[in-house]
């Protein structure tokens, strides 16, 4: 079975079973997962155990990095099922052509889903070891909370999306057991992601007043874009650590030193757009990873 073949098969199953079988149905839980966001959590693993290791150490492990990609293509299924779940009133206006406000899936179907693919997650982690089944469940309890009680607290929704996000790299690095330089990609990768998430609320101010408590409605936009920048910083100081450690090459300095740049450009100017801001520490964080990607293969 083709890497491909075994991704769609994790989330195929559990909603084949959920759909009773019919295939109109089926297509509105694909939907639900939306794969394209799994494809791209997949990607983030493999591209980590590249980055922890060699080509060649992913190709020797390549079953337990192939086994770890479909962990986050199930997981990433369930949590997108279980955020329909819970967002099924307010999507009837916000996003009416998803399959819950569209009476494809049923409430409890979604749910079903949901609890199956985080199921498939766990057993998928426990393959791959323990530390990869504590990731997981660890991220499992914290996609739960943030779903049921962080999504309209700010600060703390953004901290649990960063921890996801983070988590990602560290399932590339289990994978192949070299998890000191993923430890260090996951915290910059928290970081920036954490500074981009206030950065966003900041942008949206407007539309969560009355319904959300972000930071910057609690502190102001402007107290708050000095903690988002205060985050970037702590992200380009901790940038060196991978080369001062010998862990990557010297090919790692000159594109994390742009990366950098970019994102102390984006600190200084999402005060006047943050807009344009978040786009910026969206560019740098990509930036960054190609700077990981060259550093650790060369």
């Amino acid at each position: 079975m083709t890497p491909l073949k075994t991704l769609i098969f994790v989330q195929a199953v559990p909603a084949l079973m959920a759909s009773g079988g019919d295939p109109s149905v089926l297509k509105g839980y694909v939907a639900m997962a939306r794969l394209g966001n799994c494809a791209m959590a997949a990607a983030a693993v493999l591209l980590s155990a590249v980055i922890c290791s060699q080509p060649q150490t992913v190709i020797d492990r390549f079953a337990d990095v192939l086994t770890s990609m479909a962990v986050v293509v199930a997981f990433m299924a369930g949590g997108n099922s279980l955020n329909d779940y819970f967002d099924r009133e307010t999507d009837k206006t916000a996003h009416p052509s998803r399959p819950i406000p569209k009476g494809i899936v049923t409430p409890r179907g979604a749910l079903v889903a949901s609890t199956a693919m985080f199921g498939v997650s766990f057993v998928l982690g426990w393959i791959v070891g323990f530390w990869s089944l504590a990731v997981v469940l660890g991220s499992a309890a914290v996609m739960l909370a943030y779903e049921i009680f962080l999504k309209s607290e700010g600060l703390a929704g953004n901290l649990a999306i960063s921890w996801l996000t983070a988590a990602l790299f560290l399932f590339g690095g289990l994978a192949v057991d070299e998890l000191q330089l993923a430890w260090i990609l996951a915290a910059l990768a928290f970081f920036a992601t954490l500074g981009r998430e206030i950065v966003k609320d900041i942008q949206d101010i407007k539309g969560d007043v009355g319904t959300r408590k972000t930071l910057p409605i609690r502190i102001g936009p402007g107290n708050a874009g000095v903690v988002a920048s205060a985050m970037l910083a702590i992200a380009v100081l901790l940038s060196p650590a991978p080369f001062l450690l010998s862990l990557v090459s010297v090919w790692y300095m000159p594109l994390v030193a742009v990366a950098d740049t970019v994102f102390i450009y984006s600190a200084m100017i999402h005060f006047a757009d943050p807009e344009q801001g978040q786009k910026v520490i969206k560019l740098a964080m990509l930036i960054a990873l190609t700077a990981f990607l060259f550093g650790g293969v060369t």
